[in-house]
């Protein structure tokens, strides 16, 4: 296996450079980081470019059949300008980026993400969606980048055991519509119904707005039923992933 030990090495400055969305999206290319998320990919047979670690952590890996040509071993240094945490585990692993040009939208259990800001909300919005068996999560382009070294975190490898697609929300919902699908809204809202009342059905979409503008005033009038939270307390809000969270489990049990 290749041994790199030099940080000006051309591939470890090609891998550094997909830290940044503009790189990413030029080289079709993503990084992921950690024991857990790369366990996680190969054990779902994702196709991935590289494999790279220090010989220590690669040891580690619970995962026998990996390829010795795609693997990069590094020194701690390089490992080190790799990471994006405060205690890296030393490994990464380097996927393409699949995002398929069309869709073919089925009756099912759906989550949309109405240009959410934070990665912490939309990867754990992933994992949650994961946890309790939807089909799929659809962010549109208003919301952070799908593969923010953040949001990867936060979805823990989830997104290799669903559907999770960037696609104009638009079309999205008129598509699920078409499937079969009934459309929901989060909304706090006079004509919204309390969302432990609702029976949504077997095939059915949740659309999850903003942390600060909720969801749009396009996609709640295209929505077949704004639905909301009631608020016990005294807060303001709840934050969008356990707002979320706890629609998606009210939903589906």
């Amino acid at each position: 296996m290749p041994q790199i030990t030099s940080l000006t090495n051309k591939t470890i400055k090609e891998l550094k450079k997909l830290q940044q969305k503009k790189y990413r999206q030029k080289y079709g290319l993503y990084l992921i980081e950690g024991f857990h998320t790369i366990e996680e990919a190969l054990k779902s047979n994702q196709p991935y470019r590289y494999l790279v670690g220090t010989p220590e952590a690669l040891n580690k890996l619970e995962i026998a059949d990996i390829k010795a040509d795609k693997v990069l071993e590094v020194t701690d240094e390089i490992a080190k300008s790799l990471s994006q945490t405060n205690t890296s585990q030393s490994i990464f692993m380097v996927l393409p980026i699949n995002q398929p040009k069309s869709f073919s939208f089925y009756p099912g259990k759906w989550v949309l993400l109405d240009s959410l800001s934070d990665p912490g909300n939309v990867g754990t919005i992933i994992r949650t969606a994961d946890a309790a068996g939807y089909d799929g999560v659809i962010l549109n382009t208003g919301n952070v980048d799908l593969y923010n070294d953040k949001v990867q975190r936060a979805m823990q490898g989830s997104q290799f055991h669903i559907t999770v697609l960037q696609h104009d929300l638009d079309d999205a919902i008129m598509s699920l519509k078409d499937a079969g699908n009934r459309i929901f809204a989060s909304c706090l809202d006079d004509e919204a119904i309390h969302s432990n009342t609702l029976e949504p059905g077997s095939a059915f979409a949740l659309i999850v707005g903003n942390e600060a503008h909720g969801v749009s005033h396009e996609h709640l009038d295209a929505a077949d039923a704004k639905v909301y939270i009631p608020i016990l307390g005294q807060a303001e809000s709840l934050n969008a992933a356990v707002a979320a969270g706890i629609m998606m489990y009210q939903f589906v049990l």
